[in-house]
Parts: structure tokens; sequence; C-alpha cells
């Protein structure tokens, strides 16, 4: 079943090749929506996919190199009508 979550990760995530890294781990998992920099330091983050492949998607986010990932807030969303993955 398709679920869609909001993200905001915070922690040492911009600068590091965060968006670059959950475009490509997404394409690999199958997984749709957008990621982009916020001016307060966060990345936010919108994906679309089973919740298996959006708790593993965080999970290897969170095994990246010069990531560090100190806190996320997530909130549930209407699953929507779209295709690919973008880098805002």
């Amino acid at each position: 079943m398709m679920i869609r979550r909001h993200y905001w990760f915070s922690g040492r995530v911009q600068g590091v090749g965060f968006r670059y890294r959950a475009y490509y781990i997404a394409g690999s998992l199958g997984i749709t929506g957008w990621v982009r920099n916020n001016w307060d330091e966060r990345v936010e983050m919108e994906a679309q996919g089973t919740e298996e492949s959006l708790d593993k998607m965080v999970q290897m986010l969170r095994e990246q190199r010069f990531i560090w990932i100190e806190d996320v807030e997530m909130k549930e969303m209407e699953v929507e009508v779209e295709s690919g993955f973008y880098v805002k």
C-alpha cells in the first residue's frame, strides 16, 4: 500500500550531499517525491512509496558518510499521482 510522508531533517544535513543521495536512494527503492534545502538549515522532503521503502530510505540516509541526522519530524499526507523524485 502506498503512503506519503513529509519529513524535516535536522543535524548536519546541508552541504554534505544529502539531497543527491536522497535522489539516488529514492530511485533505487522506487520512491517518488522531492527534496530541498530550507533556509533554517534543515532539509525538507516529501516521499511516497510503501511504508517499508520509506523507512528503508531514512535508514539508508542515516548510514551515509558525512550526514548526521539529529532529528526527524514527519507527518503523514495524502497520496498523490506523480512520477519520479526531484531535487528542488
